[in-house]
């Protein structure tokens, strides 16, 4: 054994050696970087290549293509000048009529560096700003001005055409010069759409000319925070109000963010939400309104026909200053019973022979995507525009999980996939306990690293999915510092779920390229996530818990919503305690009623303890329960109360809590009941995950 040992080491010197010789053998050797995200196809061949700040280049590109790519060049870290002839040029970007076949979508690009010089190749000027990223994150940038390269052959091209990240700027406002930042990290990871959330409840962002009092009253609200605002009677004031909070982007803001997103080749998709999430400007113009009264809905009467007057004079406005194919309309989390209560709705009902509230709300996306295809525009929803019918030709983003963006694939549709539990940037990246306020959930990088978006029931008509992208929705997240801590480093993640093949990808190659990758973030002004110091999963749910409840039939008195049914009927008798998140698929939920359940134990037995927990996270209206009553049974009929626990701590207390309910004496039984009582919320959520008896 000693003897292998002593072998093994001598192969891991002479391996360390043949390294040393490639990649430090000689006095300027680079530092060899991962780049994010991973080509498709790379290889190092041992030598380096040192230029200096603001060597010569060479393109082929003509006009606008051409200064973009100068421009961008010269301010980039490289300094790169333009030269006036290949001959003089140390890197040569060059548009061709074709790339190998591998290489045929959109954005390819091959790439060589060796001890001469650098050569590009694609064959459109965003495949040529790629090959640039992927140079940017190769340099080795000394402070003299010299910048060494590695020598490598790289064959690269995008899994996805789509590539996205979306930011909600309505619940609270960001400055512009944070959204070009935005932008530039974006670009710096290849990502190509920027989808931007302009109106919600919360605050209407973007000037209309036709409509100025919503942005000078739906822009702003006498509350610091959307919680505030949420919690303190949602209403809004004049901006000139010494109260007032919020903003909104000028059509030259817009102008401006437009160019400067096309310039790294980002799409910018406006969101003008629709037929809901729309309280500011019902509350501005009521007559838009089923009730016709401020302050009293969030969602347009779809019958009267003022509402699609003002839709079509904004989206008009909305499309003038965006040049982007898509528009967003939202179309997602419409309270549908005003419509059934509306007499103009019931009355567009029946002219239209619609049979159902669903089938209104589709009336309305079908209209306003005929209105978007006058305008050479294509829709974009949230899947709930699949009830009651879908448009054709809209586009689905899939965002409460998979199932609407399969649906979707299966009628012919076109889908960008963002499930909330992979997708969802509002949710903790680590243990509550040491992060910032958010919404709730447990989003880590490697979780959002191991999502592939086209899911098997639809991998043969996985063209459909045109791709993914990450949602940073920020209810909680007041400042610019805090949503960078959420986007970064997960926005990593989810670049390289969106380029790179999924058999090209690498779990601890990544984690180490991100942890490299954050010192750049962070020099770069950002704030991302410290990965280095990641406290990881809840503890209790690292280990399966052995007791004398595991495996045994659990009755259910009332019944778990099927969204969050985890492992069914076996979920509080699996031995599994849940995470950080509600979502982990452990956590049993249980919406708008009491929680009632018996264990059957088989037989007689001897307990000392019966223990379950509960979640509170007042965000998405889970909360502890009123009270726990635990009692014991030898025929199923009878019982016995052991314990009656009132909760202590109020609905009002707004943090992430785990709190468990239990019993300790001595009993004998074969049936335990474990009742818990709602707290009477509407919408509210009872969240359990195991009942641990021993």
């Amino acid at each position: 054994m000693t003897k292998h040992r002593a072998n093994y080491s001598l192969m891991k010197l002479v391996y360390f050696f043949i390294l040393s010789l490639i990649f430090v053998g000689c006095k300027d050797a680079p530092t060899v970087h991962r780049i994010i995200p991973m080509p498709q196809s790379i290889d190092y061949t041992g030598n380096s290549l040192k230029l200096s700040k603001g060597a010569l280049f060479y393109t082929n590109l003509e006009g606008l293509g051409k200064s973009d790519l100068a421009n961008y060049l010269e301010l980039s870290p490289l300094g790169l000048k333009l030269a006036q002839s290949a001959s003089d040029a140390d890197v040569i970007f060059d548009i061709v009529p074709s790339l190998p076949d591998s290489l045929n979508v959109g954005g390819a690009y091959m790439l060589s560096i060796n001890k001469n010089k650098i050569e590009v190749e694609a064959k459109n000027s965003a495949g040529l700003f790629y090959a640039v990223q992927s140079l940017l994150q190769l340099a080795d940038i000394h402070t003299n001005g010299t910048i060494i390269f590695p020598t490598v052959e790289i064959a690269d091209a995008p899994r996805f055409e789509y590539r996205g990240l979306h930011l909600d700027v309505s619940r609270h406002f960001y400055p512009k010069e944070f959204i070009k930042k935005q932008l530039d990290a974006m670009a710096r990871y290849k990502l190509n759409n920027f989808h931007w959330h302009l109106t919600d409840g919360a605050g209407w962002r973007l000037e209309i000319e036709q409509y100025p009092e919503l942005t000078s009253t739906g822009a702003f609200r006498p509350y610091k925070t959307w919680k505030e605002w949420w919690t303190g009677g949602r209403k809004y004031c004049d901006q000139n109000d010494p109260n007032a909070e919020g903003g909104y982007y000028t059509k030259e803001d817009v102008k401006e963010i437009v160019e400067y997103a096309r310039q790294r080749h980002i799409n910018v998709i406006p969101e003008i939400e629709m037929p809901a999430h729309s309280e500011e400007v019902v509350a501005i113009y009521p007559q838009l309104s089923c009730t016709g009264k401020p302050y009293t809905s969030a969602e347009f009467c779809i019958g009267n026909e003022e509402t699609f007057e003002f839709l079509e004079n904004v989206l008009s406005e909305t499309i003038s200053m965006f040049p982007s194919d898509y528009i967003h309309i939202g179309g997602d989390e419409a309270d549908k019973r005003g419509w059934a209560k509306c007499k103009k709705c019931q009355r567009r009902m029946k002219e239209e022979g619609l049979k159902d509230v669903d089938e209104l709300q589709s009336y309305l996306i079908h209209r306003i995507q005929a209105f978007l295809e006058t305008k050479n525009k294509q829709m974009i929803g949230w899947d709930e525009i699949l009830e009651g019918g879908l448009a054709p030709n809209a586009v689905v983003m899939s965002w409460r999980g998979e199932n609407g963006g399969i649906e979707a694939v299966k009628k012919g549709h076109s889908v960008i996939m963002t499930p909330a539990e992979f997708c969802y940037f509002d949710a903790y990246q680590d243990a509550p306990v040491s992060e910032p306020e958010a919404i709730g959930g447990y989003l880590t990088l490697d979780k959002v690293y191991s999502y592939n978006p086209i899911p098997e029931e639809v991998k043969e008509r996985g063209h459909l999915i045109k791709g993914v992208q990450a949602n940073t929705w920020t209810e909680y997240i007041t400042t610019i510092e805090h949503v960078d801590h959420m986007i970064y480093p997960r926005l990593l993640a989810l670049a390289e779920v969106a380029w790179t093949d999924v058999e090209k990808k690498d779990w601890e190659s990544f984690r180490e390229g991100v942890l490299k990758e954050t010192v750049w973030l962070q020099a770069n002004g950002y704030t991302p996530f410290d990965l280095n110091n990641e406290i990881g999963e809840r503890k209790e749910a690292q280990t399966p818990v052995e007791h004398l409840a595991k495996s045994k039939k659990v009755i259910y008195n009332s019944p778990y919503s099927h969204h969050y049914a985890a492992a069914g009927d076996s979920s509080l008798t699996d031995g599994l305690r849940g995470g950080w998140s509600y979502h982990d698929k452990r956590w049993q939920g249980f919406l708008n009623t009491n929680f009632d359940v018996v264990v059957d134990l088989e037989k007689q037995t001897d307990i000392t303890s019966v223990t379950a927990e509960f979640l509170q996270l007042s965000g998405p209206y889970i909360w502890l329960p009123k009270d726990v009553t635990i009692s014991i049974s030898d025929d199923g009929i009878k019982y016995t109360e052991l314990t009656k626990i009132e909760n202590e701590l109020p609905t009002t207390y707004d943090k992430y809590i785990v709190v468990p309910f239990g019993w300790e004496g001595n009993a004998k039984g074969r049936y335990v009941r474990y009742q818990a009582t709602s707290c009477g919320i509407d919408g509210g959520w009872l969240f359990t995950d195991e009942i641990v008896i021993k």
